[in-house]
């Protein structure tokens, strides 16, 4: 028999750390917490009217967050991948999807491919002060005809001497209109398939680099999404960004760190909607107790909590497999197909324990409805997710 001292209880409020992350990741994690609800969270409301402003940038370049997991040698802060899973996970407390979308876009989409790929050169100009958050960034990849289908690109880059001229345009394009450069996937070669596809850096002050519209979303209305054309842009060779005709196994390689970091932020982003409508249903009543106490809603955040962990643990262990050398394409596909699909179930579920008041602008969960939508769509559909993992097993 048990004597009451051996007897074990469940701790539910303990919170220990998960393996892939240490004291200083902990650390890292709280610094950024404290400017994000100090200089980001009370702004929340006004950026939704106006996007937010270009300062936001050179201010977490100045902190140094724009850089964690990049060379020292170039600004960066020298850390390790799981740096950018923290910078995430911590950015959803801005209560403004549209800002987290637009940092994302700059730290782990446009930016990672000039380090994996170009000269040194290209990272002096162009790295180093995206890093210091004085040249803003943008990825240049779907097209009004091309989105998912990366392969169907129109968007044509001819060489003439020591330049390439290009013609095309982009669309969907976050940040857009405040962007100082563009990493631009172009055809070079129409005639040689996958490997008919180069990279550039373009300024976009470039004679021919034209704004055409800012374009109108359900979500995310902090960032500025734009519709571009580029006509008869020239750009110098030297700024072909990675192998003449490897850009399309180049951005293949950048949509993996992409996606990942989208996962993580979805669970994130899903995690600060529970812990919200958690306290909400412990503080309104209804038929004389807390709403929370009914089965009804009790069940409901089992049900999302049970689903926010497990895509929690699904992006970690993928997380610490990727920065560990592995290339676990399935896996991210995976982690975000999952957790974009639960960041949508449980914004669905905290807007319906709101009850009306989940559909006022008031208690942002409207707001954050329709933010966490863009995940089943951006960096990658649902489908083509679900393409590339049935594919995996040989079908």
């Amino acid at each position: 028999m048990s004597t009451s001292g051996t007897v074990i209880k469940p701790d539910h409020q303990a919170r220990r750390r998960h393996f892939i992350f240490n004291d200083e990741h902990e650390q890292l994690r709280e610094s950024i917490r404290r400017f994000v609800e100090s200089e980001l969270r009370p702004h929340a409301q006004e950026w939704e009217e106006t996007t937010f402003p270009d300062w936001v940038f050179r201010r977490m370049g100045e902190l140094g967050f724009l850089g964690l997991s990049y060379p020292e040698e170039y600004g960066g802060q020298g850390g390790d991948y799981f740096c950018n899973i923290v910078l995430a996970e911590e950015m959803a407390g801005c209560d403004c999807g549209g800002l987290a979308m637009g940092v994302a876009v700059h730290t782990d989409m446009a930016t990672p491919p000039i380090l994996a790929f170009g000269t040194e050169d290209q990272k002096q100009r162009y790295l180093v002060p995206a890093i210091k958050g004085e040249k803003i960034a943008c990825l240049g990849i779907t097209e009004p005809d091309a989105g998912s289908d990366v392969a169907g690109i129109k968007t044509r880059a001819v060489r003439q001497g020591d330049e390439w001229v290009i013609n095309g345009s982009k669309t969907y394009i976050t940040n857009g209109h405040r962007a100082d450069f563009i990493v631009l996937v172009t055809k070079t070669d129409p005639d040689a398939g996958y490997d008919g596809f180069s990279l550039f850096l373009v300024d976009m002050d470039s004679p021919g680099v034209v704004r055409e519209k800012k374009l109108e979303k359900l979500g995310m209305h902090a960032s500025d999404t734009a519709l571009l054309a580029f006509q008869d842009v020239r750009v110098p060779h030297e700024n072909l960004l990675g192998e003449e005709g490897k850009g399309f196994y180049h951005i293949m390689w950048e949509l993996q760190g992409e996606r990942l970091i989208g996962a993580a932020g979805a669970v994130a982003g899903a995690q600060r909607l529970f812990d919200k409508t958690l306290q909400y249903a412990k503080e309104r009543t209804a038929f004389g107790r807390p709403i929370g106490k009914f089965q009804a809603i009790r069940h409901k955040f089992a049900e999302m909590a049970t689903k926010i962990e497990a895509a929690r643990q699904m992006v970690y262990t993928t997380a610490w497999r990727f920065a560990n050398g592995e290339y676990p394409v399935r896996e991210i596909s995976m982690a975000k197909l999952y957790a974009s699909r639960i960041a949508c179930e449980v914004a669905d579920e905290c807007l319906q324990i709101h009850g009306g008041a989940g559909y006022m602008k008031e208690y942002g969960i409207e707001r954050a409805w329709r933010d966490l939508r863009l995940n089943r769509i951006g960096a990658g559909t649902d489908e083509i997710m679900l393409e590339v993992i049935g594919k995996s097993y040989g079908l």
